[in-house]
């Protein structure tokens, strides 16, 4: 009996010792592992794009014009070469996605719904301010927030993370859209548009919160938050990890590359997921030609983790830093997967009645490394300053608006729910208030003055408002208040809270008068990480350093 202890003692010892051992793979590496056991990935398949019920054959006469809105993931502001900007002083051009404002016209004051990815989403799906329906914070999972908080416990200023607040939190999948609102796909597909998504969702993976439960007839892409690009290991990818960043080692961890379409089963991309979906794109506007479509095509370029095929690698030599390099020829890809969309609307005859909006989710993100994406402005993703915040933001349509037009008053995310209902004859519901407007008079020049008296965000314990130039920050942790002239400091150099006492109490009662209208957020935020906003993450931090924690 005593060996027979003794040997179960030495058994359930090892255990012990090996779970251990194996707890900090577990805890990097397990969520991704029982994703692939619940939910495994098969070989490519075939996608077939219907175009629905409608004519088989082209209609006689004019009929509403197709509606095409391009989102990048994560773009900085100096990606472009529009503008005189560009990744690495220029050497990356960007000609498709310059050709939009070229040949429409650019919004040079255009601002995201959030400053990160899934708010803005949900902003630009439903024409309100997420938090008005308490859309506050983005969907990730439980293990990665804390990964994250505990990553930097003993740096200077690190993350602060609520326990308490976890009882509080719902799966991830559950994290998502409410069923109340009314999104773009659901308007236009009940004025008889055929409603095609791709790429990155966000907004909820539980089956009432998917695309084809919100509006979608048919979307091709993933659920979560990011995607691999390729298999890391495939030969024909090179990779960028960003050793120093919690958020780049979770994703390389876990991410899987795979695409689903609705419901169905995940399987392989047929090559480069920013190419992948471009032609998967042309495909859908090839089977939809003869009828009105929306087309939603939801880049996850050139958000992390970093991963360019071999040719747009090796086409930039000139480009010596490794990640600067790799993030060069993702945005490379990212501009040809552009004009691949606008040349398949050209030969189909659908380039006149087209309008198309392109813009980016939010700014460049500081875990990237990269000092200049957001250039000249400061900032950051997951800051409210204008690097995280203010974003290209092109609309062409050739039948309707003038070519190389520009409009200088701040418009938003929010608009371009507004915009297509305007552009479809379609009326907005009456039963909710609506924070985005039709900027087709704007851009035609038949609306004076600015589209919004003003702008709010809001994250956590984190609010901004924009009004009449001026920039309004207001962070309970640090406790700090910034008021920014942008009229006269457009990159938010001088603060000039103190020599302006008037406009500051001005401001803090419109910002409360706005805050007044927004509802509770639909889970609580897990945690709030320090964001220095002139630098980025990679660089050692500094006491003089201004910092945002950022809550989600």
């Amino acid at each position: 009996m005593a060996r027979r202890i003794g040997l179960a003692l030495v058994i359930l010892t090892g255990v012990a010792l090996g779970l251990r051992l194996a707890a900090p793979w577990l805890i990097l590496h397990g969520p991704g592992w029982l994703a692939r056991l619940r939910d495994p990935i098969g070989p490519n398949q075939p996608v077939v794009w219907q175009p629905g019920p409608a004519t088989p054959a082209a209609p006689a006469g004019a009929r509403p014009p197709n509606i095409v809105v391009i989102l990048a993931d994560d773009l900085g502001w100096n990606d472009l070469t529009f503008g005189g900007g560009g990744v690495a002083n220029g050497a990356v051009p960007t000609p498709r996605i310059d050709s939009l404002a070229r040949d429409g016209v650019s919004f040079r004051a255009g601002y995201t719904g959030n400053a990160t990815c899934a708010p803005s989403r949900a902003a630009i799906m439903t024409g309100r301010y997420p938090t008005r329906f308490g859309f506050e914070f983005t969907p990730a999972p439980k293990a990665f927030m804390r990964l994250v908080a505990h990553w930097s416990q003993d740096s200077p200023r690190p993350p602060i993370y609520h326990d308490e607040r976890e009882k509080d939190v719902p799966s991830l999948a559950d994290e998502g859209l409410p069923e109340s609102e009314i999104t773009i796909a659901e308007l236009l597909r009940g004025a008889g548009y055929r409603t095609l998504g791709l790429g990155k969702w966000h907004l909820g993976e539980s089956p009432q919160f998917r695309p084809d439960s919100q509006g979608f007839d048919q979307f091709l892409g993933f659920l979560p938050g990011a995607s691999m690009y390729l298999d890391k290991d495939d030969p024909n990818a090179v990779n960028s990890v960003q050793d120093f960043d919690p958020i780049d080692q979770f994703l390389w961890a876990n991410l899987t590359w795979s695409v689903r379409m609705n419901g169905g089963p995940r399987f392989e991309p047929a090559g480069y997921m920013t190419d992948y979906l471009a032609d998967e794109a042309v495909k859908a506007i090839e089977a939809n030609r003869n009828r009105p479509f929306f087309l939603y095509l939801a880049f996850n370029a050139p958000h992390t983790p970093l991963q360019a095929t071999r040719a747009d690698y090796d086409a930039l030599p000139q480009i010596t830093n490794h990640t600067l390099r790799v993030y060069a020829a993702m945005i490379r890809a990212l501009d040809r997967g552009v004009g691949k969309v606008l040349d398949a609307l050209a030969k189909n005859g659908l380039d006149e009645n087209t309008l198309v909006v392109f813009t980016s989710d939010n700014g460049g993100a500081n875990y990237v490394g990269l000092p200049d994406l957001n250039k000249p402005f400061r900032g950051w993703k997951m800051t409210f300053f204008e690097g995280g915040v203010h974003a290209p933001f092109f609309v062409r349509w050739p039948a309707r608006l003038p070519a190389g037009g520009h409009f200088d008053e701040p418009v938003a995310h929010v608009d371009v729910f507004a915009t297509a209902a305007g552009a479809a004859g379609v009326p907005l519901p009456a039963d909710r208030k609506y924070d985005g407007v039709n900027l087709i008079p704007y851009a035609r020049g038949e609306a004076q003055g600015p589209p919004h008296r003003s702008l709010f965000w809001r994250s956590g314990g984190y609010r901004t408002l924009l009004a009449d130039g001026w920039k309004l920050q207001v962070s309970e942790q640090p406790k700090q208040t910034w008021l920014f002239d942008l009229r006269d400091d457009p990159t938010e150099q001088r603060d000039v809270a103190a020599q302006n006492p008037e406009k500051l109490r001005e401001l803090e009662t419109a910002l409360a008068a706005e805050e007044a209208q927004m509802v509770k957020p639909l889970w609580p935020s897990l945690i709030e990480g320090p964001i220095p906003v002139d630098h980025p993450l990679g660089v050692p931090d500094s006491p003089d350093d201004t910092v945002v924690y950022w809550a989600n």
